[in-house]
C-alpha cells in the first residue's frame, strides 16, 4: 500500500478502512491515519493506516503506522487522535484485548467480551512508529461500572487547553451514552476531571470530538443505536453546540442536535486545524458493499474535507477552499459524466430535479431529497432515500461526484447530504431551468 497516490477522496488502498484517526497538520503536511484491516475487505483486527497530503486533495498512502504488539492492544488498535508537543507527534488510541475469541476467525471476538484501555505512542517525526518499544498505557480499563464500561470505552480525542491538555472518551453506563473528560499537564499522567451525559441519545457514544469555532463550542459524537426506524445502520454521527468550562471540566450540551450529514452514511467525523487555522473535518463513508477494481478489492473511503462554521446557533459544514480550487477544469456534461470526479453547481428550485447516472436529487417540499435506489445494492445495509430539513438560505447546490460517493452541499454547508453509490451511468440529466456549471479535477 505504501506509495499509492489518490486525488480527491481518500480511499482504502485495498481491503478495509473505517474511522479517520490522528488527523493533524504537522510539519507542513496533513496526516490522516485510519482504521485499517489489511487482509480482507471486511472489519477485523484493527491497525492504523497512514496517509499524508500537502493540500487535503492529493494523498499518498504511507503504510501501516500502528499494529498490535502488546497484551493491552493484542487484538486491535482502535480509534484515537494526534497532537504535537515539542515537535514530536503523540498518537492516542484505544488498545483492545479479547477475553473470548471467535475460534473460527481470530480477528473477531465473541459475545462482546473484550477489554479496552487507552494508549499512547510517540513518534519523533510522524513517519516512523516504534510499535515494539514506544507504546504505553495511559488510562487502564475502567473497573467501576458506574463510571464507564470496561469494554465500550474508547476513541480518545486530545486537545491543548489554556493551562494543560484535555482528553475525551466515549463510554456507556446503564445503556446510556456518556463522555469521560480527563486532563493532564504533560500528556503522560491523566486524571479524570468530568463526565457528560444526555439520556435518549443512543446506548454508547463513539468518536467524541470537542472544539471551538469563533469562540463557540461544538461537540461531534457518534451515538450507537441512535435511530430505530427499521433501517440500517442505526449508529449516527451528530453535532451540537457545547460549552466547556476548562476550570471545572464541565460541558453543557445544547438541547437539540443536527446530523453531521443528512445522507446518514458518514460516521466518526474527526477535526483538525488546517494550515490557515480553519477547523476542518473529515469523516468515514460506510459502504454497504466492497468495490471490485483492477488493483484489487476495497471497501471504505473518506469524505472531502469540510470547514466548520457556526452562525445563528446553526453548525455549517462548508466546502473547503482547497476542494473548490482543485475542481477547476471546465467540462461538458458528456466529459464530466465519463470522469471519476466532477463538481456540478446549479440553482435547484422547487419541483426541479437532477439524475446523475441513476442517482436522483430533487427539491421537494422545500427539502433536498436524494434517491439512490438505482445505484446502491438492495441488501438491507443502506437507506435508499434521504432528505435534509427544510432549506431556508437559498437554492444553490454544489455536488461532488465520485464513482462511489456523491456529496451534495446545500447553500455551501447549510446542510450536506452524502451517499455511497455503485455503478453510476455515464450521463447527466437536468430537469431544471438553470444550466449547471461543471468542473473536473484539474
Amino acid at each position: 500500500m505504501r506509495g499509492i497516490e489518490q486525488t480527491g477522496h481518500l480511499k482504502a488502498p485495498l481491503n478495509w478502512i473505517n474511522d479517520p484517526n490522528g488527523f493533524i497538520y504537522y510539519r507542513g503536511q496533513y496526516h490522516l491515519f485510519y482504521q485499517y484491516f489489511p487482509y480482507a475487505p471486511s472489519w477485523g483486527t484493527m491497525h492504523w493506516g497512514h496517509a499524508v497530503s500537502p493540500d487535503l486533495i492529493h494523498w499518498e498512502h504511507e503504510g501501516i503506522a500502528l499494529f498490535p504488539t502488546k497484551l493491552a492492544d493484542r487484538n486491535g488498535c482502535f480509534s484515537g487522535s494526534a497532537i504535537e508537543r515539542a515537535g514530536r507527534l503523540h498518537l492516542f488510541y484505544t488498545g483492545v484485548r479479547y477475553l473470548e475469541t471467535d475460534p473460527e476467525n481470530i480477528h473477531k471476538h465473541l459475545n462482546n467480551r473484550f477489554e479496552s484501555c487507552q494508549m499512547e505512542l510517540v513518534s519523533a517525526d510522524g513517519r516512523h512508529f516504534d510499535n515494539l518499544d514506544a507504546k504505553r498505557v495511559i488510562i487502564p480499563a475502567i473497573t467501576d461500572p458506574e463510571l464507564g464500561d470496561a469494554t465500550h470505552t474508547r476513541d480518545p480525542k486530545v486537545w491543548r487547553g489554556r493551562d494543560g491538555y484535555h482528553l475525551v472518551l466515549g463510554t456507556t453506563v446503564h445503556r446510556e451514552g456518556r463522555l469521560l473528560i480527563y486532563r493532564s499537564d504533560d500528556l503522560v499522567t491523566w486524571e479524570l476531571a468530568g463526565t457528560v451525559e444526555r439520556d435518549g441519545l443512543g446506548w454508547m457514544w463513539e468518536c467524541p470530538d470537542w472544539f471551538e469555532v469563533g469562540g463557540t463550542g461544538v461537540l461531534m459524537v457518534s451515538p450507537m443505536g441512535l435511530l430505530d426506524d427499521g433501517a440500517a445502520p442505526t449508529d449516527m454521527a451528530i453535532c451540537m453546540l457545547a460549552d466547556f468550562d476548562e476550570d471545572t471540566c464541565r460541558m453543557a450540551l445544547a438541547d437539540s442536535y443536527q446530523f453531521f450529514d443528512y445522507g446518514l452514511d458518514l460516521y466518526a467525523p474527526q477535526s483538525a486545524l488546517d494550515a490557515e487555522g480553519r477547523r476542518t473535518v473529515i469523516a468515514w463513508l460506510r459502504m454497504p458493499a466492497a468495490v471490485e477494481a483492477a488493483e484489487g478489492t476495497w471497501r471504505g473511503m473518506m469524505s472531502l474535507p469540510r470547514v466548520v462554521e457556526v452562525a445563528g446557533g446553526h453548525i455549517y459544514f462548508r466546502i473547503h477552499p482547497n476542494v473548490r480550487a482543485a475542481y477547476r477544469l471546465p467540462v461538458s456534461p458528456e466529459q464530466a459524466s465519463a470522469r471519476t470526479g466532477y463538481h456540478l453547481a446549479i440553482e435547484l428550485h422547487e419541483g426541479e430535479s437532477l439524475d446523475l447516472g441513476g442517482y436522483r436529487i430533487a427539491r421537494t417540499g422545500g427539502r433536498i431529497v436524494a434517491d439512490r435506489s438505482a445505484v446502491c445494492p438492495h441488501n438491507g445495509k443502506c437507506r435508499l432515500t434521504s432528505e435534509t430539513p427544510e432549506v431556508r438560505e437559498g437554492d444553490r447546490l454544489d455536488i461532488f461526484v465520485d464513482a462511489n460517493m456523491v456529496e451534495t452541499y446545500v447553500n455551501d454547508g447549510e446542510y450536506v447530504l452524502s451517499h455511497a453509490v455503485f455503478g453510476l451511468e455515464d450521463r447527466i440529466d437536468v430537469h431544471a431551468a438553470a444550466t449547471p456549471e461543471l468542473h473536473a479535477l484539474g
